[in-house]
């Protein structure tokens, strides 16, 4: 990989941006690996969670609008598309996803956080929707995410204003589950990490589909696609797991089977 660190450790699959000089700005290369190993991560039985960081104290500054990286031979049009791919993969990953955020999160590095299942903020992280300020409208889907976390008319206020928001700020809009001292935060993450490996894997996959599907259901649409989630859950090997771990009250060993 030429643009990220891509590390294993008893199921924690860490992705760190590792372009420290640019922030971490996402350039063509970087959306190619980026693509390739969430693609990777979604099949691979060995990962049980994803955590998504920055190197050099940043988290991702955005999409990088160098001329360079602009001036790729590819259609503006083909450039976004490859942007929707990796949006879309990360969107779809049947496993958690932590982003793990110290420093800028900015533009599309904002909402490739806002992607991920978690996330957890130093005190010192920065998100913005700063497209506005670069002349640009608002994309890597933080057009659908965002007011689906503050709702509509604070998600036009951050967009529209383009402003800087504290890691306080994020936490009390519910962008961010928690904020922690920059000290705490590999410790906090790891921890986080390490709780959801240990989980049951297509249990969590499943209910992570349901409350992705949720706001474009009807209730009865819900109950049913949740009746069909727990169908299959009775017939797998962790559940039973789980009802004898609860028999001999001790820790479940959950397989993925």
């Amino acid at each position: 990989m030429e643009t990220i660190d891509v590390s294993r450790d008893d199921g924690i699959l860490t992705v760190t941006l590792n372009r420290p000089e640019r922030k971490n700005a996402i350039n063509g290369p970087m959306w190619e690996e980026l693509l390739a190993t969430f693609s990777d991560a979604a099949t691979d039985p060995d990962v049980r969670v994803v955590v998504v960081t920055g190197a050099g104290g940043a988290f991702c500054s955005g999409a990088d609008l160098a001329p360079g990286d602009r001036d790729s031979g590819k259609h503006q049009l083909s450039r976004m598309r490859d942007v929707a791919d990796v949006c879309i993969r990360l969107h779809r990953m049947p496993k958690p996803v932590i982003a793990k955020v110290g420093g800028v999160a900015a533009g599309a590095g904002c909402n490739l956080a806002l992607g991920c299942d978690l996330i957890v903020a130093s005190e010192d992280a920065r998100f913005s929707e700063i497209f506005a300020r670069r002349g640009l409208s608002i994309d890597f889907g933080g057009s659908w995410l965002l007011p689906r976390l503050v709702g509509l008319h604070k998600a036009k206020e951050l967009a529209l204003f383009a402003e800087v928001i504290s890691a306080a700020e994020a936490e009390r809009l519910g962008i961010v589950n928690r904020v922690v001292p920059a000290a705490e935060l590999d410790a906090f993450v790891d921890d986080w990490a390490r709780r959801l490996a240990a989980g049951p894997p297509l249990a969590l996959s499943m209910t992570k589909r349901l409350l992705n599907d949720s706001l474009s259901m009807s209730m009865d649409e819900a109950l049913e696609a949740e009746g069909m989630a727990q169908t299959v859950n009775f017939g797998t090997a962790d559940t039973m797991e789980a009802m004898a771990a609860f028999v001999e009250k001790r820790d479940p060993r959950f397989s993925g089977r």
